[in-house]
């Protein structure tokens, strides 16, 4: 018997691309775009073997399936999908019960990778010092700067600084030798 999977995703294309990618793989998907769709699919179904949420689904929120979902199917495996990661919703999403959290776009690889994955067992290591002002002020602008569809203006007016300035800040990107040094430790 194939395993089961319940996709939830309101961008049709993607949820499109993720199905057939999973039954190619052997899994038998169970598709809905929304919550409501989601919670009348539940009612309806055998347990899932795993579940892959979007977080941001229009209106609703994903994260207010997992409970559902965990009621339903105890033991699936729910994948939250966004778009929008951030430090806050992996957490909430860990603490609702969420197996792992992905960032899009995510290959269909990371997605059974994260399924298959023992989120405790395969925590990385953090690095010996704090990553540095340079990588941290990078990572922000672009978290602001993805917020506003790219809008440098609109990023610039709530990062309060003036375009231009942060057209400067976007050309001096970290190089791979920087983010390496973030990783070492500090010479003793």
């Amino acid at each position: 018997m194939s395993p089961r999977i319940l996709v939830v995703e309101d961008d049709e294309a993607l949820r499109t691309q993720l199905i057939r990618g999973l039954e190619r793989r052997g899994w038998a998907c169970i598709a809905a775009d929304d919550a409501p769709l989601c919670r009348t699919r539940l009612l309806a179904a055998q347990p899932f073997d795993a579940a892959l949420l979007d977080l941001n689904l229009g209106t609703d929120n994903g994260l207010d399936l997992i409970a559902p979902i965990l009621r339903h199917s105890p033991a699936c495996r729910v994948l939250v999908l966004t778009g929008y990661g951030s430090i806050p919703s992996a957490v909430a999403a860990t603490r609702r019960g969420a197996h792992n959290y992905l960032t899009k776009p995510a290959s269909l690889a990371d997605i059974l990778a994260a399924l298959d994955a023992d989120p405790v067992a395969d925590t990385p290591l953090l690095p010996d010092v704090p990553p540095s002002l340079e990588r941290l002020e990078w990572e922000h602008i672009q978290r602001v700067l993805e917020e506003h569809d790219g809008n440098i203006s609109a990023a610039a007016r709530v990062l309060g600084i003036h375009r231009r300035t942060l057209q400067r800040r976007l050309k001096k990107r970290p190089s791979a030798s920087d983010y390496a040094r973030d990783w070492q430790s500090p010479e003793k």
